[in-house]
């Protein structure tokens, strides 16, 4: 069902990276995500990145769509269904989340729903500094969050895979949490093979409907509106698709 909402908060997360606070409330879990309409534009899906008693959205400008939700500015209308998926499973003893980019959008809701600051570490990655997201949230709700950017401008140089798996090579981890530009999570899902530790991964694909009635998002079989987006490193390893293409508007296959 769709449900009318207005903008109630715009906060500037990064750059070209902006958070929109919805007036609806929004009983969700964690890693699940919603569809926003934005009136006369497009239908799009989301990551929430507030659950609870307001929805919230993080948006980086990347299309016509991500532009539109990225001007909106508290009052203006959007429409929202949902929330759609399965999300994260949080009941390992000692988690590990991983976030680049706006991927962090669904997993810092997924970090503070643990309740535990000892139980979830934190790696945050993006290219440079600007795009570092989320950061004061995951340092209070986690007492060891660590930060990397491509560039080197904030936190470690080098890549957020590269620090989890210096991370899960220094500790003992009894889940994985990932979620980034496809080429993160393929090499987080070897790390996380070599390093023996089990991952949970959000992906993400063309979704039309968002409830798994149309079949765009489809990968080798899975709807990754329905059956996803968090899926099982054991579910991914099975994935001959994974890392390798995904569809366009028409559903034909492309190479990613």
């Amino acid at each position: 069902m769709l449900v009318e909402t207005r903008v109630r908060e715009r906060i500037e997360s990064g750059k070209g990276i902006t958070t929109l606070i919805f007036e609806a409330p929004m009983a969700a879990r964690p890693g699940q995500f919603v569809m926003v309409w934005i009136p006369g534009v497009d239908e799009i899906p989301m990551s929430l990145s507030h659950i609870g008693g307001h929805a919230g959205i993080t948006v980086k400008e990347v299309g016509e769509a991500t532009l539109a939700l990225s001007n909106l500015r508290p009052g203006d209308m959007v429409g929202l269904r949902g929330p759609y998926g399965n999300g994260w499973k949080l009941d390992a003893k000692r988690i590990l989340a991983v976030g680049g980019g706006v991927g962090m959008a669904p997993i810092i809701p997924a970090v503070e729903a643990v309740g535990d600051r000892g139980r979830v570490d934190v790696a945050i990655g993006a290219r440079n500094a600007g795009e570092i997201i989320f950061e004061e949230r995951a340092r209070a709700a986690s007492s060891d969050v660590r930060v990397t950017t491509d560039d080197g401008s904030h936190g470690l140089k080098g890549t957020v895979v590269a620090l989890a798996d210096a991370m899960m090579k220094e500790k003992r981890y009894d889940m994985v949490l990932g979620c980034g530009p496809e080429v993160m999570n393929r090499f987080l899902l070897k790390a996380c093979v070599e390093n023996n530790v089990p991952c949970q991964l959000s992906l993400e694909r063309l979704m039309k409907c968002g409830s798994g009635l149309c079949g765009s998002c489809v990968i080798d079989g899975l709807r990754v509106c329905a059956d996803g987006p968090v899926f099982t490193g054991e579910q991914v390893l099975g994935m001959k698709e994974f890392g390798k293409c995904k569809r366009d508007d028409a559903g034909l296959r492309v190479k990613l």
